[in-house]
């Protein structure tokens, strides 16, 4: 039996049977370990420099700016050019940015104005990067693959995120930072050239309109559609005040626990060990990627991380990131497959980058707060914070769709 026939029999990874998606995904893996090391690297640096949490929270504000302007940028990209060369241009010019910022580290002449105009850099073209990769799903899966496409890629996403903090943490205990942001750099070239082998006739390409692409024609779209409404509700609040794990667990584990980078790159891999178990679990969950069920998620999301804010020692903290991590990803995971399969082929670049638009838009906002509560009050307060929110809009949302009947089940 051939390996294509053995995989037809396994419904929940049934969207490798393609060949366009088996060539990509282990270099996915490998490209977004390197993005998960960076990460780590970045805000271990921002801390070796300037000793802030301020200061952490604006880097990562400058870092997901772009998002605001960008994504809905690379949304009407994405519906009208070819989207792998789209992602050849924006992942060059990623590791581009993750290349440059390595070698200042190893060359010993990094400042902090360069970790924030490179994280400028990078946000654009992640920000570009992001509906188009999102939406070229459709292409390398067939309509039907599409949904499990998605989780599968969620699972990949936190393969990168269970192994690449880990390993950022060991080489910055005994190189420095430095290393993680080059070995990023090099992930980003076997993704293109991975991209390269692509077969384009493989793809399920639309014909691209010749009729200009307007945004307004998406925002009237999404007008007349309550339950995306609700969805991108759901995701701007998750996201903003949820997903701040790289400050919470950086400020944790120097400020509250006092420990080092060893430590604090094993609290990505336990918060990834839970987001892997949610994509694994979202894979056999299809039915449930229905709005009252995501506001339900988002609601438990934001009691998880209410009960992560009083952990009293780092064993504890430690146990209880897997949870927030499998509760983060059944709700984005069933949020982004909702807003893709629902929302008509012709307008799905413009409506996700929307969709990242918000999910991604209200860290610029979210990070700096966060960092000033945390420098003022502390860093449980502001988690405890954090959570209170995303619960009680969670919470909120759910009842609401349990009084309504028009917004799809």
């Amino acid at each position: 039996m051939t390996v294509k026939a053995r995989l037809k029999k396994v419904e929940s990874i049934r969207a490798l049977r393609h060949r366009n998606f088996r060539i990509l995904y282990p270099a996915s893996v490998l490209s977004n370990t390197g993005t998960w090391a960076q990460r780590i690297a970045q805000d271990w640096l921002v801390l070796q420099l300037t000793h802030s949490p301020l200061a952490l929270g604006i880097v990562t504000a400058l870092q997901f700016a772009p998002t605001l302007v960008f994504s809905t940028v690379g949304g009407i990209l994405a519906d009208r050019f070819d989207k792998r060369l789209l992602l050849l241009v924006s992942n060059a010019a990623s590791g581009l940015m993750a290349l440059i910022l390595g070698l200042l580290v190893v060359n010993g002449s990094v400042e902090i104005w360069h970790v924030y105009l490179l994280a400028v850099g990078l946000g654009i073209f992640s920000a570009i990067d992001a509906p188009v990769r999102q939406t070229f799903n459709s292409e390398l899966v067939p309509s039907g693959d599409v949904p499990n496409a998605i989780t599968l890629n969620s699972i990949n996403f936190n393969i990168g995120r269970l192994i690449g903090p880990g390993v950022s943490g060991i080489l910055i205990a005994a190189f420095g930072t430095g290393p993680s942001f080059l070995i990023n750099a090099a992930s980003y070239l076997v993704f293109l050239v991975a991209l390269l082998f692509v077969r384009k006739e493989e793809l399920n390409q639309e014909a691209k309109s010749k009729v200009k692409v307007k945004l307004k024609a998406s925002i009237e779209y999404l007008g007349s559609r309550k339950d995306l409404q609700v969805i991108i509700l759901i995701v701007f609040v998750a996201a903003t005040f949820g997903m701040n794990y790289q400050i919470f667990n950086a400020l944790m584990a120097t400020q509250a626990f006092h420990l080092g980078p060893t430590e604090f790159g094993g609290l990505g891999t336990f918060l990834a060990i839970g987001s892997l178990t949610g994509a694994t679990l979202s894979s056999r969950l299809e039915r449930f990627r229905i709005p009252k069920y995501i506001a339900l998620s988002a609601a438990m999301f934001g009691v998880s991380q209410i009960a992560l804010s009083f952990s009293p020692t780092f064993g504890i903290y430690s146990i209880l990131l897997p949870l927030g991590g499998l509760m983060a990803m059944l709700t984005f995971i069933a949020a982004n497959t909702y807003t893709q399969t629902t929302t008509a082929p012709e307008m799905r670049g413009r409506v996700i980058g929307i969709y990242m638009m918000v999910m991604m838009g209200g860290t610029p906002l979210g990070s700096p707060l966060i960092g000033w509560v945390s420098e003022v009050f502390g860093i449980r307060i502001a988690i405890l914070g954090c959570g209170l929110i995303t619960a009680l809009v969670g919470a909120g949302v759910l009842l609401l769709l349990s009084k309504t009947r028009n917004v799809h089940k």
